[in-house]
């Protein structure tokens, strides 16, 4: 049991992915590798592929399509069991948007354009779309509908899961105790840094693309960008993020591959100089990407499988969205088209 009991509702475990392609090793360690440990702990999970939050810059049709079938192979090959999990896409679930609208009427413009990720992603926008601004709402929407009670999330989303925070209490306030306040469950992983600048985000964005690992490079390549990974002048391997970043960040990621700690892995490198720890990293990657990488390319060839897949686990999710917005519609009061619920409040009005 990976979760500690602190609140009284029972434990829902929420997090999604945007379908923009392939991950780098960031997004796995610092994310997906939780998802499947917290599946295999036998924990109650729910995992989205949030293609409606991708369409705040709207991508080609047929290039978001295949990256959610995409995306579906690499939550599998990482392993994520749809039989252990409920694994969906966001669009096939409409009570999402429905919920959002809801929600967005509980907060205001102000509070939104606090929130950093809105201040990062507009700031060189000419005209800001108001997806961008909703963003965040329809983020508390995705938690808030499973009555999810813990969020995986990276350090820099810790005040995104604030605002549901905040909304949960809002609408609890105001109609009656209907949604948990979720709960943040911190990735180690999220900390991994630019293996050519350790001062940013590790990003497939970057320019650079020497800057991260891809989970689909193949070996070769992982061993090019790791002995290209900037360190310092120090030959010894030691850990201290804020004084030896790089080398620091390697760490980092030799641990999370390996499942041992920090202290084990430089103990471990006593005697090496960081040229030689990089080889050691890079074969740690390499071993440990390898059957991620072939069950990627397995899968994808198969869309009909990845398919069936989203199909069977977004009813799963519809079943629990519809109970949600039902509940929801009730207590706000926009469930006319519920005729015996309508009849008796006629029958009340009346009296």
């Amino acid at each position: 049991m990976l979760i500690r009991r602190t609140t009284s509702w029972p434990r829902k475990v929420f997090s999604g992915v945007q379908p923009t392609g392939a991950l780098h090793i960031g997004n796995y360690l610092g994310a997906v590798k939780r998802w499947v440990e917290l599946q295999e702990a036998g924990e109650d999970v729910t995992y989205c592929i949030v293609d409606l939050h991708s369409m705040t810059i709207p991508p080609d049709p047929d290039t978001l399509r295949h990256n959610t079938l995409q995306m579906t192979a690499t939550l599998l090959a990482c392993g994520i069991d749809p039989n252990r999990a409920t694994l969906f896409l966001q669009s096939a679930v409409p009570q999402h948007a429905e919920l959002s609208w809801i929600l967005g009427c509980l907060t205001t413009m102000a509070r939104l354009t606090h929130l950093p990720q809105y201040k990062e992603k507009s700031a060189n926008m000419k005209e800001i779309p108001l997806g961008l601004y909703l963003y965040p709402v329809l983020q508390a929407a995705d938690i808030m509908l499973y009555k999810a009670t813990h969020v995986p999330v990276g350090e820099d989303q810790i005040q995104q899961l604030q605002l549901a925070q905040s909304l949960a209490r809002a609408f609890n306030n105001k109609y009656g105790k209907t949604f948990p306040l979720c709960e943040t469950l911190v990735n180690d992983g999220s900390r991994l840094k630019s293996l050519r600048d350790p001062s940013k985000k590790m990003s497939k964005s970057d320019p650079d693309s020497k800057s991260c690992i891809m989970l689909m490079d193949p070996p070769d390549l992982v061993l090019e960008k790791v002995k290209k990974s900037v360190t310092d002048f120090k030959s010894e391997v030691t850990f201290d993020p804020a004084e030896r970043p790089g080398v620091s960040n390697l760490v980092t990621i030799h641990s999370l591959v390996s499942g041992k700690s920090t202290d084990e892995i430089c103990q471990e490198a006593v005697g090496k100089n960081t040229g030689q720890y990089k080889l050691a990293v890079a074969e740690a990657l390499i071993e440990h990407l390898r059957p991620i990488r072939e069950l990627i390319e397995q899968y994808s060839r198969d869309g009909g499988y990845l398919s069936s897949v989203i199909e069977e686990g977004s009813e799963r999710a519809r079943a629990t969205a519809e109970r949600t917005i039902d509940e929801v519609k009730e207590k706000i009061g926009v469930d006319c088209f519920n005729v015996g619920r309508l009849r008796r409040h006629v029958r009340r009005e009346n009296k």
